[in-house]
């Protein structure tokens, strides 16, 4: 290897970890919302890094590199979630202690995260950028449908999200 192709490479290196640091959170709040335990939310971590890796030469900036980091992020989340067989029943909420009485935010967030895990992946996938307070038309670019299905879709996934219980 040559030596303007090693630097070539230390500069791709260094702007994929750059990229990483500042999406970090990001991939971590996708994962988290496609897994049950702390290893599967390493595991789903690290395939979507791979994955970033991978895509990261092609990657032609014609949308936001927050909107690339979501798409591939979801996409991967997506992929393995519909290859699960089944899931387990533990679930993760990072920083908040389930058996503390004392608030009913900690009751309430547990119960929120318990529902969404209900959903089918895309319409997690929809909820969570929402949470994230995406705008609609990021929305759509990220999950390829039009600003006008995402309220669609959202306005079915609320209605949805009130008819569930929250697992035990």
């Amino acid at each position: 290897m040559g030596r303007n192709e090693k630097r070539t490479m230390n500069e791709k290196e260094s702007q994929f970890t750059q990229i990483v640091r500042e999406h970090k959170s990001t991939i971590y709040s996708v994962c988290y919302m496609f897994s049950s335990d702390q290893d599967e939310v390493n595991d789903l971590f690290q395939e979507v890094l791979i994955k970033l890796w991978q895509g990261f030469d092609k990657f032609e900036g014609r949308s936001a590199m927050r909107t690339w980091v979501y798409r591939v992020s979801l996409n991967t989340c997506i992929s393995i979630d519909r290859k699960k067989k089944s899931r387990p029943a533990t679930t993760i909420l990072d920083g908040v202690d389930l058996f503390d009485d004392s608030g009913g935010e900690n009751h309430q967030l547990a119960m929120l995260h318990s529902r969404i895990t209900q959903l089918p992946p895309f319409d997690r996938a929809i909820v969570l950028l929402w949470l994230e307070n995406i705008s609609y038309e990021e929305i759509g670019a990220i999950v390829g449908i039009s600003p006008q299905n995402v309220s669609v879709k959202l306005f079915r996934i609320k209605e949805r999200l009130k008819g569930l219980s929250a697992k035990k």
